[in-house]
């Protein structure tokens, strides 16, 4: 690019065009031209009104700079030049006006004559809208980087969205990997409009932003949706919906989506540490109620042999005696299921070291099944069963797992109703692992009572003793993989287990 004094009339129309200030110095600095918005410029910044180039031409580029540093960073730029260890350079400044602080990109490139360097030219572009951005996505950067917990997460996406971007409402929606289904999980505005009415009205946004790996907008009659994915490494987690104002420029459009993109992968990351957290923590106090479990349950061992044997004595002696001889088997039989409970609480509280080994899940599932045929044929029961379209192999203790797959496969027998079907379905993830789900078409288990299901000690089946769940999560736990329950009136429930990749 050069000019120095003599340009084209249609070269210097287009130079005044510009959005962005040019101008060439020589060697010493002195200004050789200047397009037209560089007297905008220097207007704006404190300089007297002088025509773009009659007035300049000559002048030291160095009067119009009042800052040392200033100085010092255009005499390192010019001698890095003209030494040739650098063809470009470029810098950051901010720009105080009465109103506002903008920040502008200075670029400053050699202008070369018969192979020798002749002079310079400096170019400076506002960069103000996209500094402002890079600097929100660093807070938000840094504001979910510390934060750890899901409720925390959103009040964090939420405060900076609108700091960022004009945002009127924003909602987040995780996918179900199989069915494609959203769960909306947090919302912020959207006016009165029911979770099912706003995820039936978004789905097709959601299932757009997945299915590109991008950004998608929709106009309404109230401004603009733009819908971003939740991504992170370990695959797609759903979809981020921002409401907002129409931006007044297809750029400043275009910026708004960029930086939701960013966003959005942010939260996802920040989703999923939240989720890893939640396991940690749940891990440590299993760790620690099995600690006390097996205290308990070895303190307690003793007593109930004294009892059971004591029992069986007086059983034996008091047949002659039809209500002392009922009251001792109430005894023996409540023994019996101490000893249970005791038993569970050592194997809760103790448990062997898992040794894993690359394995098929689905054939733990194949010797299950086979030991518990007499079960499902005893209540009616028939399995419908889907194999993964493959092989699978995970890190696995078929022992240990075994022991999951019977808990689960128990607690569906007592609960589907007599003569009804199982279904039983397993499937290899996208990312690697394993899936399967057993459902049962028993009666829901009310919202209240599935939040509790893997606590310690706690059961809605009649004899239960509230460790065999417990006992569950914690060997998934050590497998690095995770269980979970379902439940709707609609649909039955639902035992969801996972197996990472081998």
């Amino acid at each position: 690019m050069t000019f120095l004094t003599e340009q084209p009339p249609f070269a210097r129309r287009l130079l005044d065009a510009l959005p962005f200030t040019v101008w060439s110095v020589d060697l010493e600095g002195r200004i050789t031209a200047a397009n037209g918005s560089w007297s905008r410029f220097a207007i704006d910044n404190g300089a007297p009104a002088i025509a773009p180039e009659d007035a300049v031409r000559g002048c030291s580029v160095f009067a119009s700079v009042d800052d040392d540093a200033a100085r010092d960073q255009i005499e390192r730029a010019m001698t890095m030049l003209r030494e040739r260890r650098t063809s470009l350079v470029r810098w950051e400044f901010p720009c105080n006006s009465p109103t506002e602080e903008r920040v502008f990109l200075m670029q400053v490139t050699p202008l070369e004559t018969d192979g020798e360097i002749s002079g310079y030219v400096f170019s400076t572009v506002d960069i103000t809208p996209s500094h402002r951005s890079r600097e929100a996505l660093i807070n938000t950067g840094i504001a979910l980087a510390e934060a750890i917990a899901l409720d925390r997460v959103y009040e964090e996406v939420a405060q900076q969205l609108r700091r960022v971007l004009p945002a009127t409402g924003f909602v987040i929606a995780l996918a179900d990997d199989d069915t494609a289904q959203f769960t909306i999980t947090h919302r912020d505005g959207f006016g009165t409009q029911s979770a099912a009415e706003l995820a039936s009205r978004l789905t097709r946004s959601w299932l757009d932003a997945l299915a590109t790996g991008g950004v998608v907008r929709e106009g309404t009659a109230d401004g603009l949706e733009i819908t971003a994915p939740l991504e992170s490494a370990e695959g797609v987690l759903g979809a981020l919906t921002l409401s907002t104002l129409p931006p007044e420029t297809e750029q400043a459009l275009e910026e708004a989506e960029r930086v939701l993109a960013v966003i959005a992968a942010q939260t996802a990351v920040a989703i999923e540490r939240a989720w890893l957290v939640r396991r940690v923590e749940q891990k440590r106090r299993l760790e620690a109620i099995g600690e006390v479990a097996a205290g308990v349950a070895h303190e307690l061992r003793n007593p109930l042999f004294g009892i059971s044997s004591a029992a069986q004595l007086l059983h034996f002696r008091a047949k002659e005696d039809p209500v002392v001889e009922k009251n001792v088997g109430r005894i023996l039989r409540e023994v019996e299921r101490l000893n249970r409970m005791v038993t569970s609480l050592l194997e809760f509280g103790r448990p062997n070291a898992a040794h894993l080994q690359p394995g098929d899940p689905e054939a733990v599932w194949d010797d299950i099944l086979e030991g518990e045929r007499a079960r499902l044929e005893t209540r009616r029961l028939t399995l419908r069963r889907t194999r993964p379209d493959g092989p699978v192999s995970c890190p696995i203790d078929a022992e240990q797992l075994g022991q999951v797959c019977r808990n689960i496969l128990v607690n569906a027998c007592d609960h589907a109703p007599e003569g009804s079907e199982l279904v039983l379905v397993g499937q290899q993830l996208p990312v690697g692992g394993w899936r399967s789900r057993l459902t049962n078409g028993g009666p829901a288990i009310p919202p209240d009572v599935l939040t509790h299901v893997f606590e310690f000690f706690y059961s809605n089946k009649t004899g239960g003793t509230g460790i065999g769940l417990a006992l569950c999560q914690r060997i998934m736990d050590e497998h690095g993989g995770t269980i979970g329950i379902d439940s709707s009136p609609e649909h039955g429930t639902t035992l969801t287990l996972t197996l990472p990749a081998a």
